[in-house]
């Protein structure tokens, strides 16, 4: 459902989007490398346990230099101490928090503005 929603607005808005998922750090960190070399104009992020723990991620970020949004399905403000702390908002020009999937609509919407 969610995914439809992103569509529909990129769809509108006359925009590609592309979607990607994988539980392994390095994959993630590969993923992000060719979002440089296929000219991506943006990367949304949902780093999940990585944003606390990825240098690897986060220089990743760092060296493509592409607008990133970071997106946290729940507050990670509210959650254990450990988990307040995101390694990865220093690459990003945005951080949305604890508003569910509405967060990727938002983080899409940021960079339609």
């Amino acid at each position: 459902m969610e995914i439809k929603v992103i569509r529909k607005i990129a769809w509108d808005n006359n925009i590609e989007v592309d979607f990607y998922q994988s539980n392994h750090e390095g994959c993630l960190v590969d993923k992000i490398q060719d979002a440089y070399y296929k000219k991506y104009d943006g990367i949304i992020i949902n780093p999940a346990a990585y944003t606390h723990t990825s240098v690897a991620i986060l220089d990743a970020l760092k060296s493509v230099a592409i607008p990133t949004v970071e997106v946290h399905i729940s507050d990670i403000s509210s959650r254990e101490d450990f988990r307040k702390k995101s390694l990865i908002t220093t690459a990003c020009k945005k951080t949305i928090s604890g508003k569910g999937f509405n967060g990727y609509k938002e983080a899409l919407l940021f960079f339609l503005e």
